[in-house]
């Protein structure tokens, strides 16, 4: 088994299925995490304060022939969208 990867079994806590992360993954304790599921069985932990990932689109620029970027003027902004930007101009 690598270095980087271990092995567990879940067990009941309360209501909940719980899994041990073990010392050696470098978790500090008290770290508040944030579980997303990606795929049945499968997911990350990440530290709450962790920017979200993003995904770089501008690669795909060019890539769907016919397609063209809209100019951001070209939306309508929702109502509530100006209420909130008019709201913080005035405080």
């Amino acid at each position: 088994m690598p270095d980087d990867e271990y092995q567990g079994t879940t067990f009941k806590s309360g209501n909940s299925v719980a899994l041990r992360l073990p010392k050696g993954m470098g978790i500090p304790e008290g770290t508040e995490v944030r579980m997303v599921k990606e795929a049945p069985m499968s997911f990350r932990v990440e530290p709450v304060n962790a920017p979200r990932r993003t995904i770089d689109i501008s690669g795909f620029a060019g890539k769907a022939p016919g397609a063209r970027l809209i100019p951001h003027g070209d939306f309508d902004e929702r109502p509530s969208t100006i209420a909130k930007r008019l709201a913080a101009r005035d405080a």
